[in-house]
């Protein structure tokens, strides 16, 4: 008892590892990092806190002055040190980090526009869902960092926005999610998302069915000639999709390859925002003349 006493009070050295990022980037420069974006800090700890980390283990981040890449290309973190602990609570003293110096590789700066995409994971009451667009202001922004990292930037996506038990319009500001990429910068740095969110019913129709890859028989008639197509509409729009917004085929190609007994329905034509729900039948038999 007397030695665990002492081991947790006894002040000792504990290493962990941080994720980095960087503030104070200098204007006018792009730059690579020639090394991994994790470091080992070294700390002055308790037993007891080493004890307490040790059960609840965590990544903890830190952030990097860059401040100094104005007249070099690397930075020493024994320099940092001041800078370092006050991002840490106070009895946690960090006496060093390894590897103590950071390179960097600068190139070109150069600047693009590219869309954003909203991501969302919602949960909606029984019988809700979107009913129409989503609206995003702005819908694009401008992207600043090193020519090869910007090149192969197509769009940014936002942080995922939740929501369980939606009822009514989704309005909110979402921020857009660099993916870890710490030398790039966006402006603006959010967008202002408006999800439409309405009350939504079943709606049938009867669909006539088309044949394709059928000009070199005499003629191809299915059993039955529809199909029944069963999908969820918003309120609003039920009276404004027929029939006719919709398209079924059957291909003859599967057929002419792989003489199946039936041809599977394929919807090639569906309206924005109705979601389906069944076809019936999703087969259908048929009858060639050649």
């Amino acid at each position: 008892m007397a030695w665990l006493l002492f081991s947790i009070s006894n002040v000792q050295t504990y290493t962990i590892k941080t994720g980095i990022s960087y503030v104070n980037i200098p204007e006018q420069k792009a730059f690579h990092p020639l090394q991994s974006d994790t470091v080992n800090v070294r700390m002055k700890l308790s037993g007891w806190k080493i004890f307490l980390k040790k059960l609840n283990p965590d990544t903890p981040h830190i952030q990097v002055d860059l401040s100094g890449l104005k007249n070099r290309n690397y930075i020493v973190f024994t320099n940092q040190l001041g800078y370092i602990n006050r991002q840490f609570p106070v009895d946690n003293q960090v006496i060093g980090v390894n590897p103590d110096t950071l390179f960097f590789d600068f190139s070109k700066q150069t600047q693009r526009k590219v869309p954003v995409r909203p991501l969302h994971n919602i949960q909606f009451k029984k019988q809700y869902g979107i009913i129409g667009e989503t609206k995003i202001s702005p819908q694009y922004v401008t992207v600043t960092g090193p020519l090869e990292d910007v090149a192969n930037i197509e769009y940014l996506e936002t942080d995922t926005i939740r929501g369980t038990q939606i009822s009514s319009d989704i309005r909110t500001v979402a921020y857009l999610n660099k993916h870890q990429k710490n030398n790039i910068t966006i402006y603006p740095t959010f967008a202002e998302i408006t999800i439409p969110v309405g009350e939504i019913t079943e709606k049938v129709v009867e669909v006539p069915l088309k044949v394709e890859n059928a000009s070199r028989y005499t003629t191809v008639r299915t059993l039955p000639s529809k199909v029944k197509l069963t999908f969820l509409v918003s309120l609003k729009d039920y009276n404004k999709w027929t029939s006719r917004d919709f398209e079924a085929i059957v291909d003859m190609e599967n057929w002419a390859q792989n003489r199946v007994q039936s041809l599977p329905v394929i919807l090639t034509k569906v309206p924005d925002y109705c979601q389906m729900v069944s076809i019936e039948p999703q087969n259908v038999d048929f009858f060639v003349r050649r």
